[in-house]
């Protein structure tokens, strides 16, 4: 089993009762914290319509975190490309280059981030989403090229710096993607298991190396939720499960508090249907949370693991990713 890197996936999560500033300062307060735990990265990912999540202007986000850290490399997990001009994401993602150099990281997914309606109003056509995600990946790359200094469209800033782009994916089609590129490779295990470790195999097998990577990175993406007991842990998960439950609902309304029962919300079928989607959820104290690690490293052998965490309690939340950061120590006999 080797040794892997830890990271944050942040949503900015807006919990009910606090304000779009609340959840910023808290974003910023994990990732000093995250920061000084020595976690690698923190990112943040591209949402639209959601009452329960404010990271929809990600470039801007990315800034105020970046801005206020000092060394944790800051970047999207990810930003939906389709729903973007490629010059406007290379130049907004070489302004922060230039403002925070060889910190930024650019993780790039497909999807819309929204529902269906939202997704029309972003520009996106569904028609040619699969031939256009590709076509926009191979510009980012041109535009950020020194080469690309004699052509007629320049991203300036952007032009020769180097950011590490990722292929963010939740099934095999973005795996065989980033195998033929040559690039990293993140996986939303934190909410479509179904297809991870098939995803994985193909990305490993097919991998080809290029300028940016010589052998294959893999990052998965997880959710835990750590506390000092397995009970409290285990209470502090349902503000997860009612988050999902709003999802199964179509109900975009922010995070709720944790509750005793979750029996008294969810059907059987509800709860049957968030479990498998849940499945890579690591809840527990510290000593569980290690079992879970070793469990899940010892089937996948990722690179680096992201860890997603919806805890309602802020202060919670810190030393939940606290508990992460000693469990791994602990497995693999580091001393912090």
């Amino acid at each position: 089993m080797k040794n892997f890197e830890i990271s944050v996936l942040d949503l900015a999560p807006v919990k009910q009762d606090k304000s779009i500033n609340d959840t910023f300062q808290d974003s910023l307060s994990l990732a000093n914290y995250a920061e000084n735990l020595d976690y690698k990265r923190f990112w943040l990912a591209e949402h639209h319509n959601m009452e329960s999540i404010a990271s929809s202007a990600t470039s801007v986000l990315i800034g105020f975190i970046a801005n206020g850290t000092k060394k944790i490399r800051v970047g999207s997990g990810g930003i939906m490309l389709p729903n973007h001009s490629s010059l406007v994401i290379a130049e907004q993602f070489g302004t922060l280059e230039s403002l925070f150099p060889g910190r930024i990281d650019l993780g790039l997914g497909r999807a819309p981030g929204t529902d269906g309606l939202t997704a029309q109003a972003l520009g996106r056509n569904p028609a040619i989403i699969n031939e256009q995600f590709p076509r926009q990946i191979l510009e980012l790359q041109k535009y950020f090229s020194k080469e690309n200094s004699n052509a007629m469209v320049r991203a300036i800033p952007g032009e020769g710096l180097d950011i590490p782009l990722y292929i963010l994916g939740s099934s095999t089609d973005s795996a065989w993607l980033a195998a033929e590129l040559g690039l990293p490779y993140a996986f939303a295990g934190h909410f479509a298991p179904e297809q991870m470790e098939m995803a994985f195999n193909i990305y490993r097998e097919h991998f080809e190396p290029s300028r940016q990577l010589a052998q294959p990175y893999i990052l998965a993406c997880v959710n835990g939720i750590a506390a000092e007991t397995s009970g409290e842990a285990h209470k502090m998960s349902t503000t997860l499960f009612q988050a999902f439950i709003n999802i199964v609902r179509n109900d975009r309304k922010p995070f709720a508090p944790p509750v005793d029962d979750m029996d008294d919300i969810w059907s059987p079928m509800e709860k049957s249907m968030v479990l498998q989607k849940l499945r890579y959820t690591f809840i527990g104290n510290q000593s569980e949370i290690e079992e879970q690690l070793k469990s899940f490293q010892q089937k996948f052998n990722v690179d680096e693991l992201m860890i997603n965490s919806h805890i309602y309690d802020h202060q919670k939340r810190l030393e939940s990713y606290h508990i992460f950061r000693n469990a791994k120590n602990s497995i693999f006999k580091a001393s912090y």
